[in-house]
C-alpha cells in the first residue's frame, strides 16, 4: 500500500528528516516499476545461468571471457614492484590482469 507521507520531497529532505534507508524505501515505493527485493524473492531467485544457460554462455563469449576449463597456466617473470602491485589488487587479481592484458593486446 503507498502512502503519501513522503509525497513531492526529495531524497535529501526525506534523509535528512527520517534517516537514509526511509528515503531508499520511498523512492522504492514511488516507483511504479520496481520493488523492494525481499527474503521470499531470494529463496525463489535462480541464477541466470540456471535459467537461461545460453544467454549466458553467448554474454560471456562476447565479453571475450573464457568459458570455464579453457584457461592455461603461464608463468612469466616479472620486476618485484610490479607483482606486488598486482597481487595488490585484490583476492581477484588473476582475472583483473586477464582482462587488462586482453585489452591491451586485442584492442582496435
Amino acid at each position: 500500500m503507498k502512502s503519501d507521507k513522503f509525497k513531492d520531497k526529495s531524497f535529501e529532505e526525506i534523509s535528512g528528516e527520517y534517516g537514509e534507508e526511509a528515503a531508499i524505501n520511498a523512492g522504492i515505493e514511488a516507483d511504479p516499476e520496481t520493488m523492494e527485493l525481499d527474503e521470499e524473492w531470494f529463496t525463489k531467485a535462480r541464477p541466470a545461468s540456471e535459467v537461461v544457460p545460453d544467454i549466458v554462455e553467448r554474454y560471456l563469449r562476447l565479453q571475450g571471457r573464457e568459458l570455464e576449463g579453457t584457461k592455461i597456466m603461464l608463468s612469466i617473470p616479472l620486476d618485484a614492484d610490479l607483482a606486488q602491485y598486482i597481487r595488490g589488487l585484490g583476492p581477484e587479481w588473476e582475472e583483473v590482469v586477464n582482462d587488462k592484458l586482453r585489452r591491451a593486446f586485442f584492442s582496435t
